[in-house]
């Protein structure tokens, strides 16, 4: 009986300092991925496999558990506890990004999975990121270090790391994400902005020899000069299939079940996820996901701005950039304003690996968002 009241009072001053309006809109969203993926994507299943049975949605399900289950663990715990374990699951998180090229699982020339014995396949990238964010936000923040272009070099040199173990895989999409994340954290910690906008022709200058001098990213250049190209059709089969499948699904879209685009495009309940709800549902259902994301932006950063520490601010700040900038790369996919990346859609995705890194970096919204209690 007593260990009972004990777990009710825990859960209970959770739920009392917890931001509940945001609480719900993260939930909100996961429910919104979770619909789609019964709706539209789990009839791919059935097609490719054969079957009758929604393995799609199933999996997907077991996914938005784990991660409602992930974001109680992070929103629970000690704020002080979380920065330290952070660290911890940050350096082993790395450790097995250093695998992946050594052990990873190669899918269409690319080597991003680890598929262990006693793990499921999953993409370590996905569980770097959130404690990245962590991990710089606490060195630009620390008082034991005044020199603060000693914590920009430290941070850039740690960012970078991680950067080239991305590169070998390669993914060129989540490197620019990290490197947009580093970025932000360094401006808002108070960057000159001649230095911001010299470290910035540094890295396009790098990000450019490697893609025209390098031959294992040949296929991005050509992937960039077909997107320049609109008359080249060989890397732009997907774009163009999205882009037709956003048009024809007009305002209302064609209905539950009645889109195409995800039985001609590899990886559309991935990549390609906001076209296959645009056909089937229509625009309007694309402005309301967009608006529920900026509602929740718009929260987080309502708190930020009454926030006094500075390490929570900069971890805040970064981690609703990198949720903003990675929904903006995959929007922008789909409508063809950049070129395909293989990014996927914070909440709404299908995807184990980025279902629960989004779900650890609400954990830890949630956690530095909760009422200060004095």
């Amino acid at each position: 009986m007593k260990d009972k009241n004990f777990f009710f009072n825990y859960y209970y001053e959770w739920w009392k300092n917890i931001d509940k309006f945001i609480f719900s809109l993260i939930i909100l969203l996961f429910l919104t991925g979770l619909f789609f993926s019964l709706v539209s994507t789990s009839l791919i299943a059935s097609d490719r496999l054969n079957t009758n049975d929604y393995l799609f949605f199933f999996k997907h399900l077991i996914f938005i558990i784990l991660a409602i289950i992930c974001i109680f663990f992070f929103s629970l715990i000690d704020q002080k506890k979380l920065l330290k374990l952070s660290l911890v699951v940050f350096f082993i998180s790395l450790i097995f990004l250093m695998l992946v090229p050594l052990i990873g699982v190669e899918v269409k020339g690319s080597k991003r999975w680890i598929d262990l014995s006693f793990l499921p396949r999953f993409q370590p990238i996905e569980l770097v990121k959130p404690f990245l964010i962590i991990f710089i936000s606490l060195i630009l923040s620390s008082q034991k270090y005044t020199n603060i272009y000693l914590k920009y070099f430290f941070t850039f040199f740690i960012t970078s790391c991680v950067a080239l173990l991305l590169i070998i895989q390669p993914d060129i999409g989540q490197t620019i994400l990290i490197f947009f994340s580093w970025s932000i954290l360094i401006f808002v910690s108070g960057i000159n902005i001649f230095l911001l906008t010299f470290l910035f022709l540094i890295l396009f200058f790098l990000f450019f020899y490697l893609i025209f001098f390098i031959s294992k990213f040949e296929y991005i250049k050509n992937r960039l000069l077909s997107f320049l190209d609109i008359e080249s059709g060989t890397y732009n089969f997907q774009s163009d299939k999205a882009i037709d499948s956003i048009i024809s699904g007009g305002f209302f879209g064609k209905g539950i079940g009645e889109g195409t685009l995800k039985n001609k495009v590899p990886e559309a309940h991935t990549d390609y996820i906001i076209s296959v709800i645009s056909e089937e549902f229509g625009v309007v259902a694309i402005i309301l996901i967009l608006f529920l994301f900026l509602v929740f932006i718009y929260s987080v950063f309502k708190k930020i701005y009454f926030e006094k520490d500075e390490k929570v601010k900069l971890i805040l700040v970064g981690s609703i950039s990198l949720i903003l900038m990675q929904a903006m790369i995959h929007i922008g996919v789909n409508i063809r304003l950049f070129p395909t990346t293989g990014m996927t859609l914070p909440f709404i995705s299908y995807g184990g690996s980025s279902i629960i890194g989004i779900s650890i970096i609400s954990g830890i919204i949630l956690n530095l968002t909760k009422r200060k209690i004095i």
